[in-house]
């Protein structure tokens, strides 16, 4: 996942000739093409297709929390940094006789670099910094950008004078970017009257507001699951039940964030304790995201309107590759039919071996899931999920993150002693190609209290060569962290931490252009996860784990046969999984594609399960109030499997024989990573693959249980 607080606007009005390919699954896709793009960047240190502009100050190198700022000091230097926006946007307004790219979108886009920098910064602050008057502050900022950056894409003068700027003799970055700034402005409602334009400005401060308590509930949802006795731990690791000892009282408590939960529903052999954290884990957030999440789409819905749509999911969907709600909802029906063959053979297997243990069964609860495909995958696949833990301990997994990355894409990466953040738990690193700065990053990767509790990459500072570098933090919660705990990991821990890897590389690579805003990962939404599911695939190739993948004890590699075991038993569940994904997919549209009268989340969510799902609906949870992609991805979950039918494609060009080699890894680097938001997403992965892409890669991939 990653989570980008910076948006010009806030999607909506026309698409501007955005097309969708022909048929849900996309076997190819079409994109506005307003001039001709220019041809991928050779690095990432040196990407910009043009000189940095003349009058460009100083790059901005020191790290973003240098000073360690209080809460007043951090409040202060965002309100500074508003006021610098401002000015540059009245000295641009203010121009007289004929507008030029260096007197008008050069102090845009500058305004553009202020907003970033506070909208990032404060995202990220308000999610991970311990001090609750610090995140307080942060939230605050956040609401502030959001209300300068939406009054911003509703100024009719800015877009005007935008407007009037001649780019005919300019290059393709720069025409490709005033493109789609005045279609953004157009999509942001620039072009409605006085009166619609204000009640548009007030609605998406609302919406600004509403989306931040739905995040912070789930944050602070700490609830607890007790174990009646030690005995209720069987089957879970060693190093699980060491972590757990029983305190005052001898008493064992153990919390619902996924360090703890996920292990108890994989390996707890006692239901009472599966179904205990199933119901806790299940109803986080609740009862208060009800009320939160129903005025969201309200008020989603009263802004679409306003826009000129019939609902909001129309509406976030019209800047999107997929280009509309319909589109949408015919792809997850097709991705619904396409695994619906898979999903069956795969619960009857599932059924079938709980039968072996409960005599007379006949159905396989949400509780009991991941532990019956858990007993799948040793008796038939004579593979154990703990066998593999060993050789992931934490410190290895990420050195062999960076190790991997390293020598795929061409860059150094080097921790910074004493850089300062905002928890000492928090490491930094800086990434360098031939002796020059590319980026720095964070690792906050263990759970901590008040602490974003999933996984996603957070912008930091987005680069604009020769003006900043850019900066990116992952924040995770994976095991260890603590004093004589190796942190071993989960299998899927580890593709996880690559997964969000490679949002921090797309970051990086992509940071070196010379305007703000199409620098970074400004791709369409629905491409934003292909690049880190395909880096996913790394973590299958014996070759690769065999070079960070060693016993926390003996040191040894892990073995080439036992990663071949853990492929064949992961494939097992990839259909049920599909279908899991589509309850996701079509509740995150359904809540958002009609009149919110019409919307009832508990029913939408029962309905989808008994549709999409074998396992029946358990009542009493109420999981999309935990839903947190509700609020930031909307309507459009459908992204993760849109983007991973390209993914699938993209990873077809690798030899997968030498994946550590550099070779097509530096052609991927340069056609898909750097060009960052200079191009249309489906153009670049086209210049990549030499053709537009289709789902052959991905199909294969979902039938692969045939072949066993």
């Amino acid at each position: 996942m990653r989570a980008s607080a910076f948006h010009l606007v806030l999607v909506a009005a026309l698409a501007a000739g955005v097309s969708v390919p022909a048929g849900a699954l996309p076997a190819a896709a079409k994109s506005p093409a307003p001039a001709t793009t220019a041809s991928a960047p050779a690095t990432a240190a040196t990407s910009a297709s043009h000189a940095a502009p003349a009058h460009a100050a100083a790059v901005v190198s020191a790290p973003f929390w240098s000073g360690h700022p209080d809460h007043d000091a951090f409040a202060n230097i965002q309100k500074d940094r508003l006021a610098k926006a401002k000015v540059l946007i009245d000295q641009l307004v203010a121009v007289k006789g004929r507008r030029t790219i260096e007197n008008t979108l050069q102090p845009y886009d500058d305004a553009v670099l202020q907003l970033d920098a506070t909208s990032s910064q404060s995202s990220l602050i308000s999610e991970v910094h311990p001090d609750s008057a610090l995140r307080a502050a942060a939230e605050k900022a956040t609401q502030e950008a959001s209300a300068f950056t939406t009054e911003l894409s509703l100024n009719r003068r800015v877009y005007d004078a935008l407007a009037a700027v001649d780019t005919s003799k300019a290059d393709a970055e720069t025409r490709f970017y005033l493109w789609r700034t005045l279609r953004d402005f157009r999509l942001a409602g620039v072009d409605k009257d006085d009166a619609t334009r204000q009640r548009i400005k007030e609605l998406s401060e609302k919406i600004v507001e509403t989306g931040q308590a739905f995040s912070r509930n789930i944050r602070e949802d700490k609830r607890q699951v007790p174990v009646k006795d030690a005995s209720e731990l069987a089957g879970l690791p060693e190093d699980y039940i060491a972590r757990h000892k029983p305190g005052a009282g001898g008493h064992i408590v153990l919390t619902i964030d996924y360090p703890d939960a996920l292990p108890v529903f994989s390996y707890a052999k006692s239901e009472s304790l599966r179904y205990r954290m199933y119901m806790a884990y299940n109803d986080r957030a609740y009862p208060k995201n009800m009320a939160t999440l129903d005025s969201l789409i309200s008020q989603r819905s009263q802004l679409a309107n306003l826009l000129g749509f019939t609902n909001w999911a129309d509406c976030v969907t019209a800047d999107k590759m997929v280009g509309s709600a319909k589109n949408a909802s015919d792809f997850i029906d097709q991705i619904v039919a396409a695994s619906g063959a898979r999903a069956e053979r795969e619960y009857r297997v599932l059924l079938e071996r709980k039968q072996q243990d409960v005599p007379g069964a006949t159905v396989v609860n949400g509780w009991e899931g991941s532990y019956w495909s858990e007993q799948v995958r040793k008796s038939n696949y004579n593979f154990d999920s703990q066998s593999v833990r060993p050789y992931f301990p934490y410190d290895r997994v990420k050195e062999g993150v960076l190790g991997v990355t390293s020598r795929m894409f061409g860059v150094e990466f080097h921790r910074v002693a004493n850089a300062p953040v905002w928890d000492p738990s928090v490491e930094c690193y800086e990434a360098t190609e031939n002796g020059k700065l590319v980026g720095r990053f964070y690792l906050d990767m263990h759970p901590r209290k008040d602490k974003y509790n999933h996984a996603a990459q957070f912008d930091v500072r987005t680069g604009v060569e020769g003006k900043q570098i850019p900066e990116a933090a992952l924040i995770c919660n994976f095991p260890g962290g603590e004093a004589g705990d190796p942190g071993l990991m989960e299998y899927g821990d580890v593709r996880t931490f690559f997964h969000e890897f490679g949002h921090l590389l797309h970051t990086l690579f992509a940071g070196h252009h010379p305007w703000c805003g199409i620098g970074g990962i400004r791709t369409e939404q629905d491409f934003v996860e292909a690049p880190s599911q395909m880096l996913e695939e790394w973590t299958e190739n014996p070759e690769v784990l065999a070079t960070f993948a060693k016993h926390y004890q003996s040191g040894q590699p892990i073995p080439a046969e036992l990663v071949n075991q853990m492929n064949r038993a992961k494939d097992y569940g990839q259909g049920l999984g599909v279908r899991r994904q589509m309850v996701y997919a079509k509740l995150s549209l359904s809540i958002y594609d009609r009149d919110p009268r019409q919307v009832d989340t508990d029913a939408i969510v029962q309905d989808l399960v008994k549709k999409y799902q074998p396992f029946p609906y358990v009542p009493g949870t109420h999981f999309q109030c935990a839903f947190g992609h509700l609020e930031g991805y909307s309507a459009v979950y459908y992204t993760y499997m849109w983007s991973l039918v390209i993914a699938k494609d993209m990873f077809a060009q690798f030899d997968k024989t030498h994946l550590l080699a550099p070779g097509v890894a530096t052609r991927y680097r340069q056609m898909v990573l750097a060009p960052g938001g200079t191009k249309p997403a489906a153009k670049l992965v086209a210049n990549f693959l030499g053709r537009p892409f289709n789902n052959a890669a991905w199909t294969e991939w979902l039938n692969n249980d045939q072949k066993k």
